[in-house]
């Protein structure tokens, strides 16, 4: 069964700005706020002590026997305190925190006040109604980046824009702490202003309303105001902690108002809070923009309590790229390749991957073991083939966004010097169906893009790249680059970058299957001068830290310095076995 707090919620996701709160004294209980009745019978009490005589158990009727009349808020503060100054100083230690209080928590914003102002700061509450005097709301508020208008008195709401112009508005229908014309006897709340009635009239007509923390029961005006209402076009929610009174039950009735029981205000709006946010999750359509998808991962990685927002934000991205190169014009069947169909199929696939491989560099460079296991599961996504049939170069072009994914991470991962990080990437199981071996393989032995064909010269049909000897390399060290000018300075050190990963990968293609023979080699081994200093790099590493080079410590190409230079010198003898034979 629906609870009535998952229905308020999914009407106040699907209707933004609707719903009015209503908030009485019970919301502010928790943060130790007096109401101005519990004012009044405290001054009346020190006022006795000043005279001192005993006004328990009954300080209202030692102040009607002395004084011959009611007790009255206002009347006493002012024969109290004659200036408003003074009234303001007496007034603030009921209601703002001092290095008295001894709770620390006392007379601050509870998870209620946050809740409620959270909701508000995204929209989904715009008016609040309170018969409370104190701060709280205002102050949560502007915690939360939202500056309300503030409506305490007639002449407020005389002079105030229209609701539907207003983003966020606080109504003290019993006025301000700081003012001592607020409302608080029996007689001052029989009636509002016409102002306020107006106000109350639009509001109850025009808005949804949650009540919370309000018995009802000695707010006449406020009570005659909700009775009036003609409107039942949007629900109301009465949130209720123990047992409706008789007042407040009649506004059930007569709202068909939907109680909900609570355990205390706190829990409510905290729960509500977290239902409309769920759905706001849940609805918010995937990044536009390559912008806004960095700016989210970027929060999302400096924050461990980021991490499902995290997984969400990759997982989605990854799954618009399947759905993306899925069909249409990504067809295993054909065209026939040619230069023209291949080259427009490779830029497809490169402008589907946009926002992933922009995420990817920044993922990489930032990358931290507890982030590997969502990019991993990104790569296996991509690079687990599905196609069990078709033109060969089409299947081996299906796994091409995966290799992108794998050399944007690796390049962020180098250029932060992340080598554990890139170890993990290249050690991400693949499954390889199309090929007849169903066992799934390292990410480093399938996703190079020499690895890709039987054949790796057969891109060599792709458009400029009829002499390059690995041309998909090429293709990618150009590809990526736009991508990588977000933490890549220039494009001497970008080059630098590229190259050193494809290094790796083939040392780690070396460690994966020593007894082959092969190494998918990339476009370093045709650049010598970055060949040779990145050779240089990993021996003096070896030489001089031996099982504690970073080189080793990472495993990506062996466990110890010995093995990690039976690797290197593999690399080297491939390299110039190559070579002569170009």
């Amino acid at each position: 069964m629906i609870s009535p707090t998952e229905s308020l919620a999914f009407s106040m996701h699907a209707n933004p700005g609707v719903y009015a709160v209503l908030v009485g004294s019970g919301v502010s209980r928790a943060a130790k706020i007096p109401t101005g009745w519990e004012i009044t019978l405290d001054l009346i009490r020190k006022l006795a002590a000043l005279r001192e005589e005993a006004c328990e158990p009954d300080p209202e009727r030692w102040y009607q026997n002395t004084f011959s009349k009611e007790p009255d808020y206002s009347d006493l503060l002012d024969e109290l305190c004659p200036t408003p100054t003074e009234r303001q100083q007496l007034l603030r230690a009921y209601f703002e925190p001092t290095t008295e209080d001894p709770d620390e928590d006392a007379k601050q914003p509870t998870p209620a006040h946050h809740a409620i102002a959270a909701l508000a700061a995204t929209g989904f509450i715009r008016v609040i109604l309170t018969t409370n005097f104190d701060p709280l709301l205002e102050t949560a508020l502007e915690h939360a980046g939202r500056r309300p208008v503030v409506l305490s008195t007639p002449d407020h709401v005389e002079s105030a824009l229209p609701l539907i112009h207003t983003r966020c508005c606080v109504v003290k229908l019993h006025g301000d702490y700081l003012d001592p014309r607020i409302r608080n006897t029996r007689p001052e709340l029989e009636r509002y202003s016409p102002e306020f009635d107006r106000l109350l009239d639009r509001v109850f007509d025009e808005f949804g309303l949650v009540v919370c923390g309000w018995s009802a029961a000695w707010d006449h005006a406020l009570r005659k105001a909700l009775l009036r209402a003609p409107s039942r076009r949007f629900t109301t929610y009465w949130a209720v902690h123990g047992e409706l009174g008789d007042e407040a039950r009649r506004l059930v009735e007569h709202r068909g108002a939907k109680p909900i029981r609570i355990a205390d205000a706190d829990d409510f709006f905290s729960t509500v809070h977290q239902h409309v946010e769920s759905l706001r999750d849940f609805a918010r359509p995937h990044p536009l923009s390559t912008e806004v998808a960095v700016a989210s991962l970027k929060r999302y990685l400096a924050e461990p309590r980021h991490r499902i927002r995290l997984a969400d934000l990759i997982d989605g991205v990854v799954e618009q790229v399947i759905e993306a190169t899925s069909g249409g014009a990504f067809t295993m069947d054909g065209p026939t390749p040619d230069t023209a169909s291949v080259t427009a199929r490779v830029r497809r696939y490169e402008a589907a991957c946009a926002t992933l491989l922009t995420l990817a560099m920044v993922g990489g460079f930032w990358g931290e073991e507890e982030h590997v296991s969502l990019w991993q599961r990104a790569l296996t996504r991509l690079g687990s083939m599905s196609p069990r049939g078709g033109e060969v170069t089409w299947l081996g072009l299906s796994r091409y966004p995966a290799a992108l994914l794998l050399y944007a991470l690796g390049i962020g991962a180098v250029e932060s010097d992340r080598l554990p990080f890139l170890a993990r990437l290249l050690e991400t199981p693949i499954r390889d169906e199309h090929w007849g071996d169903k066992a799934d393989k390292a990410a480093a032995r399938v996703l190079p893009p020499s690895c890709l064909f039987d054949d790796s010269h057969v891109m060599r049909i792709l458009d400029g790249m009829e002499r390059r000897h690995v041309p998909l390399s090429n293709w990618m060290h150009d590809a990526l680059q736009p991508h990588a000018a977000r933490i890549v300075r220039d494009d001497t050190r970008y080059t630098l970058v590229f190259d050193k990963l494809e290094t790796l990968i083939a040392l780690a293609y070396a460690h994966i299957r020593p007894e082959y023979g092969w190494l998918p080699l990339g476009v370093f081994g045709y650049r010598r001068d970055n060949r040779d200093r990145i050779v240089t790099e990993i021996t003096e590493s070896l030489s001089s830290r031996l099982d504690d080079s970073p080189f080793v410590r990472c495993g990506i190409f062996g466990e110890t310095s010995e093995v990690c230079r039976q690797r290197l010198d593999a690399l080297r003898n491939f390299i110039e076995k190559t070579r002569r034979g170009y």
